[in-house]
């Protein structure tokens, strides 16, 4: 079973330190985004890379559309790992849905994990007034997919500049659409289903690991109302906003990504 799961979602671990750091891409991502972060933290922490079932290099075989009906089958993955390999005292960095995917992992075996570090995290998409802006009105996801469903490689064309943006680094643009591209079809017009319409903000107030709260200055997906929305409903929580734009900073500006992250972490070991 040991083997099943590692090759289930292509683990990859390494690092000189003790403390594991499991990071979790985003939607329609891999685990190759994180290459510009990972090196800061392999000398001090054991690294934990992997793909999401249906993701990246991960066994395609293994992809059920009924576990992965809702973000809690991807949080079995997460927990998968750490039972596989034994983790305590997990540093969870997700992003993006991950971010709420760590937060379910956390809620459902809080044992595992000692922070949470969220990047460009958002509860939920959809606009709920008066008291919570997501960024969307439900019509406007829906429109969204049924491009995704019609047209996928126009999809990724036109979603992925909004994501990345930082017209500056048009390499990374190209970088994320090639891996939208990438992802099975089907499996992606599902995940994003999954993440567009779940509402995990009835989940918030049951986390009782620290979070530190990355929210970029300029983000299509996640305004900035949603960082502020996680800071008071989240226990125990940090918010950073950053000079960053986008939706990517650990692809986009990652030296500011590593810098709030290690300045947290630092900050939470000497207390």
């Amino acid at each position: 079973m040991a083997q099943n799961i590692l090759v289930r979602n292509n683990v990859t671990v390494f690092g000189q330190g003790s403390q594991p750091m499991l990071f979790a891409h985003g939607f329609g991502c891999d685990q190759n985004m994180w290459r510009f972060v990972v090196p800061a933290f392999e000398n001090d922490y054991k690294i934990i890379l992997f793909d999401y079932v249906g993701s990246g290099k991960s066994d395609l075989h293994a992809y059920s559309a009924e576990r992965y009906s809702d973000l809690n089958g991807y949080a079995q993955d997460v927990l998968d790992i750490c039972k596989e390999l034994n983790l305590t005292d997990v540093i969870f960095v997700g992003h993006s849905v991950s971010s709420i995917i760590g937060i379910l992992s956390s809620i459902e075996s809080p044992n595992y994990f000692e922070q949470l570090i969220l990047v460009s995290p958002s509860p939920c998409y959809i606009n709920d007034p008066p008291n919570y802006v997501g960024g969307f009105e439900r019509r406007d996801i829906e429109d969204l997919l049924d491009i995704m469903e019609k047209n996928y490689i126009g999809w990724a064309n036109f979603l992925a500049p909004v994501i990345m943006k930082n017209e500056d680094q048009p390499e990374l643009t190209r970088e994320l659409e090639t891996s939208f591209c990438s992802t099975d079809p089907v499996i992606a017009s599902r995940f994003a289903q999954v993440t567009f319409f779940s509402d995990n903000r009835s989940d918030l107030p049951k986390v009782t690991v620290p979070a530190l709260i990355l929210q970029c200055s300029e983000d299509a997906l996640a305004p900035i109302e949603v960082g502020y929305y996680l800071q008071r409903h989240l226990p125990e929580s940090t918010l950073q906003l950053m000079r960053a734009t986008g939706h990517c900073p650990h692809m986009s500006h990652p030296r500011e990504t590593i810098q709030l992250i290690k300045e947290y972490l630092t900050a939470a070991h000497a207390t």
